[in-house]
């Protein structure tokens, strides 16, 4: 077979046209975005015999960067504030409560299958808690890896979507938040 170099200009002017409405996808959800959600946190702390294990609704406001740079996966960073609400209970008998906050920041992948996506991330959680038990009152604080799961649905620049989080606090057994957030992209 002999190589015809007259088709090379009609086949690169054919790709170049075929990718394009790819690459244009490729930016639709890019830019800035902010958001905010409800959820339901789950906190559960050892004792000296006993687990506290109590739950408390609780609330997130977010915001990030979606880079676009590829066709149907999002790549982005974000940063939010939590608060996990004031789960209280019990712990060894003794009237116990705690009241956790923190700053948290991610790095974000998803795939978009039109509308839906999924999507998981990781970051860190600068925490800070507050804690009662019985009369006594003390606190604690520091820096933790956290991760997440999420999917979403969006139609045009608002999105709603569920994700499950799970903050890997050093002094506590489980720290985790499933979430429902609303979402607009600039």
């Amino acid at each position: 077979m002999i190589f015809d170099k007259s088709r090379i200009l009609p086949i690169g002017l054919a790709t170049v046209f075929l990718t394009a409405p790819a690459l244009v996808h490729a930016g639709t959800d890019s830019g800035f975005y902010v958001g905010g959600g409800v959820g339901y946190t789950a906190v559960e702390i050892d004792g000296d015999g006993d687990t506290f294990d109590e739950s408390d609704t609780s609330y997130k406001v977010f915001g990030g960067y979606n880079f676009g740079l590829v066709p149907f996966l999002d790549i982005a960073a974000e940063v939010s504030y939590v608060n996990f609400g004031n789960p209280s209970g019990l712990l060894d008998d003794t009237a116990a409560g705690v009241e956790i906050t923190g700053f948290d920041v991610f790095g974000l992948v998803g795939f978009d299958l039109g509308p839906v996506g999924i999507f998981a991330k990781a970051g860190l959680i600068n925490w800070d808690a507050d804690v009662s038990y019985g009369g006594d009152a003390g606190g604690d604080d520091g820096s933790d890896p956290a991760y997440g799961i999420g999917a979403k649905f969006q139609i045009g620049s608002f999105a709603v979507r569920g994700e499950f989080e799970y903050f890997d606090v050093e002094s506590v057994k489980n720290l985790s938040m499933l979430s429902v957030s609303g979402v607009f992209t600039f």
